[in-house]
């Protein structure tokens, strides 16, 4: 795509509708693209005062608090932040008024010169776009990391990516359910659906509805695209089948017709004109069963994309753990501590239990999501040494430990305590496992915030420790 058909908001007076990561991303292309960018936030200013401070920076209007979506109903268009949801008094108004909505990840779409790679799935988003990007880069590409990632340095919004990135570069996204609610031309070159299990059930009625979501990631691609699918799942299989792009599959449990799949410990690729060894995970850094989905949908998501299938690799030998996923804190007198913060949702936990493979003390907790938590309580029980409760839905866990003959529980007010209380029913040999199973936001800003709290507490126990 050229500059000059990048040029088509120029003068257009554009609304964003929130003020957050994205949003900011949004104003700042567009600002570059010539609009006319007014950012709106139901927060109020004192609580939005650096957010408030960049959009100014960009020459963006903000709209704050009782003054929010004051005149969205005349925009020429609106363009949403994915955390804003779809009852928004400010979608509501543009909507009732016929102005064109794009989300931010369409808005990313229009301009980007680039293709696109998109994964989404309950969980294993955010390794496998990053594993994805590694390797890409292993295969000499120019790759950029963006999207709802959210570890270490990776925290790019897609549209900033795509303002920035040249046609013989890529992108590699990954997708929330929150950010496809409202495509309606979004087109990625390949799509990835890792997994579809229960989550976020504080923003959709029902199961259906947040598995819909995640499926819009397949409807706009074109035969010439490539669907990428989970085969040991029944949801994303379900959920994928009307898609019009090229199928390719992978698995952990059998071979598939075209796609990845495993043989012992390797990887192998069969596409329509042959079938190979593509790479061991026994040399990998990454821990579970799960980690070895994320590498047979890497794998098959850039073969099919046209990377070379010896670059997979070399990245996936080298490919640490991301920021807060089963990330190494610390050992201390022979005990691992592991963050996995990111972990928010009921099948995430139990699958970083299975993936431990030593006795776990277990700290988790936090805010409900609507989720059943009976498969957890009864992970606790064939897992866990211990579990420490954090949190204001802490008796949620409790009760399904409890019903699954579980009762070596505790309670922390503090992450400070719980790392305490839970070092103190550790011996050499043991992990203490970060596995929150919830969300973050009763006591703390977000699970970054959790993972980094957590860190801080390993390292002043390892620090005291030492004496």
């Amino acid at each position: 795509m050229t500059i000059e058909a990048r040029a088509d908001f120029r003068g257009k007076n554009v609304h964003v509708i929130g003020m957050a990561r994205s949003g900011l991303g949004a104003a700042e292309v567009l600002r570059a693209l010539d609009a006319n960018v007014i950012i709106h936030d139901a927060k109020d200013e004192s609580q939005l005062a650096s957010s408030i401070a960049v959009a100014v920076a960009l020459g963006a209007e903000t709209k704050v608090g009782s003054s929010a979506y004051e005149g969205v109903a005349d925009a020429d268009l609106v363009v949403t932040s994915p955390g804003v949801p779809e009852t928004s008094p400010g979608i509501v108004a543009a909507r009732n008024a016929g102005i064109e909505i794009l989300p931010e990840i369409e808005l990313a779409y229009r301009i980007s010169p680039a293709p696109i790679i998109a994964v989404t799935g309950t969980n294993g988003k955010t390794t496998t776009t990053a594993l994805i990007g590694e390797i890409l880069r292993c295969d000499g590409w120019n790759a950029f990391i963006a999207g709802n990632i959210a570890a270490g340095e990776m925290r790019l919004p897609l549209v900033q990516a795509a303002f920035r990135a040249a046609s013989e570069d890529v992108i590699v996204a990954e997708i929330s359910s929150f950010q496809l609610e409202l495509i309606s031309s979004f087109r990625p070159k390949v799509a990835a659906l890792l997994n579809i299990s229960e989550d976020h059930f504080d923003r959709y009625p029902d199961w259906e509805a947040y598995a819909g979501a995640k499926a819009r990631l397949f409807q706009y691609q074109a035969e010439s695209d490539t669907a990428v699918v989970n085969a040991d799942d029944p949801a994303s299989m379900r959920f994928s089948a009307s898609a019009k792009s090229r199928r390719w599959e992978f698995s952990r449990n059998r071979e598939v017709e075209l796609g990845t799949f495993m043989k012992g410990s390797e990887v192998w690729v069969r596409t329509e004109s042959s079938e190979r060894p593509v790479c061991d995970t026994s040399t990998m850094k990454l821990r579970g069963n799960h980690n070895i989905e994320n590498v047979l949908a890497s794998a098959a998501s850039v073969i099919a994309f046209g990377a070379r299938i010896e670059s997979v690799q070399t990245a996936v030998d080298r490919f640490p753990a991301p920021e807060h996923r089963l990330e190494p804190v610390a050992e201390i007198k022979g005990v691992e501590f592991l963050n996995n913060s990111m972990c928010s949702n009921v099948v995430a936990a139990v699958r970083s239990l299975e993936a431990i493979g030593r006795p776990a003390i277990v700290i988790a907790g936090g805010k409900d999501k609507g989720l059943d938590y009976g498969p957890l309580g009864e992970a606790f029980a064939k897992y866990a040494k211990h579990v420490v409760l954090i949190g204001r839905d802490a008796g949620l866990l409790e009760s399904a430990a409890k019903s699954a003959g579980f009762d070596r529980l505790s309670r922390a007010g503090s992450m400070e305590d719980a790392v305490e209380d839970a070092w103190k029913h550790s011996q050499p040999g043991d992990t203490v496992l970060l596995s929150p199973a919830c969300a973050s936001f009763d006591m703390f800003k977000d699970f970054e915030d959790r993972g980094r709290v957590f860190k801080t507490a390993v390292h002043a126990l390892a620090e005291r420790e030492k004496n």
